[in-house]
């Protein structure tokens, strides 16, 4: 399906729910493209606040918010996934919503996302659907141990979850997960997490950025490695699920998708995320347009150019204060690219900000040159995961 709005005219609004870093990053790119924006936010003074046009300051399902925000705008994208479908519903009455209500319906529920992305004949890891303590046990006999219980909303950065390792820990699981129901996953022997970041236009183009390795520390993302190392055939087919995934949504925007590449080559796809992504930083420094001008552009209803990448990168997310308390450092090194969020606080298992590091084209070095570039940044990837070819993946 292709829509035929026209483009916005430059100095439009478009208005972004959520005040948080991606809407922050978001507004920028939105600015080199002559437009302005309005946030509806909770935060006066959060990430997207400090570099926006206007901001309305309101609860999210605040129905008098949600309308006088909508008229103040041309256009509603959003930043983050907690707002409900029925809100962004409400706004779509007076302005183009996009991506759709309907895509973060489906998106922020996890059973409703397996379930479309299984129908579209996505790959998807082992799952079963937990209501009651009978489909609990019967997911366990399915799945095996050890298995992960996942709640269905709401999780995010290894929050709403927890890893089972037998049948004496299921209950004890199952009630300390909130709400009900719960998804339990099967564990999978995989090499590496893949992401592809996808963005499709109104009138139906598609582009991918290259595929890339990401790396966590304790259920944050820690390290992305553009491009994976992996054969060109995994990256390919990597990009191949993401655009099917983003057709399916009928998606106007950028969508991130990630990715379990599996010891024996084949990919599994995890989870989507139907805005810009922590996984998609990298392409701030290394490609002409990033996610968020792909991002901005598509919600706008201009042209998609090509997601070219001009060098290789690793992005390295600056976490808590113990990663600020680097900052000078960062700073001190010609070779960090720094990128901060303009948070106040740096709680512990907080991401502040994010450093990219540039590579000639085809030049991302192995995990030792990584350490080296990374500096004082690389203490907590002693040992950085490498996958395809060094991991001898199939190249078929």
């Amino acid at each position: 399906m292709t829509h035929t709005h026209a483009a916005l005219a430059p100095n439009a609004v478009i208005g972004i729910v959520g005040g948080g870093q991606l809407g922050r990053m978001s507004a920028v790119a939105a600015s080199r493209l002559g437009y302005k924006t309005h946030i509806l936010t909770q935060d006066a003074h959060g990430p997207a606040a400090q570099v926006c046009s206007a901001i309305t300051l309101g609860a999210y399902d605040d129905p008098a918010a949600l309308d006088a925000f909508a008229k103040a705008v041309d256009v509603v994208t959003f930043e983050f996934e907690n707002i409900s479908a029925d809100a962004l519903d409400r706004l779509s009455r007076h302005c183009p919503v996009r991506p759709s209500g309907n895509i973060l319906r489906i998106s922020q529920d996890r059973l409703a996302e397996k379930t479309f992305l299984a129908e579209a004949g996505v790959p998807l890891a082992p799952w079963h659907a937990v209501t009651d303590h009978a489909s609990l046990h019967a997911a366990a006999d399915r799945l095996g141990f050890p298995l992960i219980l996942k709640t269905t909303r709401n999780g995010y950065d290894g929050k709403g979850q927890r890893r089972v390792q037998s049948a004496a820990e299921l209950d004890e699981a199952f009630a300390a997960l909130a709400p009900h129901p719960l998804v339990a996953e099967g564990m999978v022997d995989f090499a590496c997490e893949l992401s592809v970041m996808v963005a499709r236009g109104t009138d139906g183009t598609t582009r991918c950025f290259d595929t890339v390795l990401n790396h966590h520390w304790h259920g944050i993302l820690d390290l992305t490695l553009a491009p994976a190392p992996v054969p060109e055939s995994v990256a390919a087919e990597a990009g191949r699920l993401a655009a099917l995934i983003a057709e399916r949504f009928d998606l106007v925007g950028i969508m991130g998708v990630e990715m379990f590449l599996v010891r024996d080559g084949s990919l599994m796809v995890n989870e989507v995320a139907p805005r810009p992504h922590n996984s998609g930083h990298w392409t701030m420094d290394a490609c002409a347009q990033d996610q968020f001008d792909m991002h901005i552009r598509a919600v706008a209803g201009l042209p998609l150019p090509h997601a070219t990448r001009h060098s290789d990168a690793v992005m390295k997310n600056l976490v808590g204060p113990e990663d600020m308390a680097l900052w000078p450092a960062i700073l001190a090194n010609p070779g960090h690219i720094p990128h901060l969020y303009g948070k106040k606080e740096a709680r512990e298992g907080r991401k502040m900000g994010h450093v990219n590091i540039l590579f000639p084209y085809g030049a991302l070095p192995g995990d030792w040159g990584i350490q080296a570039a990374l500096g004082p940044l690389a203490t907590k990837c002693a040992s950085p995961p490498t996958c395809g070819r060094r991991l001898n993946t199939p190249t078929a």
